[in-house]
């Protein structure tokens, strides 16, 4: 049940779970959500956690639960294949369900105070993770504050969970999904995955915001008085960082992860 051996020396070894994938959803070329369920790993909402899988029993790659914790031990993360990156890579392909993974180490990750001021999350691509996970929690909390997230890719079916983010803003009275794309038409190329995953839940183009986040946020005027989280890959935070900053929002208020 995850509790560290021992070695020899009387050093421990970090403890880790154990979990079974049960789904594993391929949605785009580079993108797979993968659902599993075992051990409960006391882990917060906005934190990452080692990852271990089977392909690749010696390597460990960190990423962000897309759930808060559960006592039942449901587990969900998003993953892109990193050009490149042979275990991201291996992660979106070749996952199956009854595969064994090993989860570890929490850490880091974001803090929301559920009876703080209001929140404002800007997700690139699976950066939506961790804020999904913080607003699946604060849902638990008897008055969330305010919460607008911006979330973007680089065109409109870059925006993987659009149609879960739809229904989420639906469900919850105090947020606020702002979707935002560099390009307001999708690339000529097919995605296979793209249109096996396909439902008429989601955004309109009238819903669309175009830009970078960087651009988008930053025209929104500075944030004094909120709670600010900001992931993604290291540019889009840097340049999301950089454009906050410049409009004035203090350094101070805001949280931020590079993927």
């Amino acid at each position: 049940m995850g509790d560290p051996s021992m070695l020899g020396n009387g050093a421990q070894h970090p403890p880790e779970w154990t979990s079974t994938v049960v789904g594993h959803h391929r949605l785009r070329h580079d993108l797979a959500v993968i659902r599993l369920i075992g051990e409960f790993v006391p882990f917060a909402a906005g934190q990452s956690v080692e990852v271990g899988m089977p392909q690749h029993p010696h390597v460990r790659r960190r990423l962000s639960p897309a759930l808060p914790p559960s006592l039942d031990g449901k587990l969900e993360f998003h993953v892109r294949a990193i050009p490149g990156g042979w275990c991201s890579g291996t992660m979106v392909a070749d996952t199956r369900p009854g595969d064994e993974w090993r989860i570890g180490t929490p850490r880091g990750g974001f803090h929301v105070d559920p009876d703080g001021e209001e929140v404002v999350m800007v997700a690139g691509g699976t950066g939506l993770a961790p804020m999904r996970a913080q607003i699946l929690e604060l849902a638990r909390t008897p008055t969330p504050p305010q919460t607008y997230l911006f979330v973007g890719g680089r065109s409109p079916r870059d925006l993987y969970a659009a149609d879960m983010l739809h229904l989420l803003s639906g469900e919850l009275p105090w947020l606020t999904v702002i979707p935002v794309v560099e390009d307001l038409t999708d690339p000529n190329r097919v995605d296979e995955w793209y249109e096996r995953s396909r439902v008429d839940i989601g955004f309109s183009a009238d819903d669309l915001l175009h830009g970078t986040l960087a651009e988008v946020v930053g025209s929104h005027g500075a944030f004094t008085k909120h709670q600010v989280l900001v992931c993604g890959s290291p540019a889009m935070v840097a340049s999301t960082l950089d454009e906050l900053i410049e409009t004035g929002t203090p350094a101070e208020r805001i949280q931020f992860e590079g993927l």
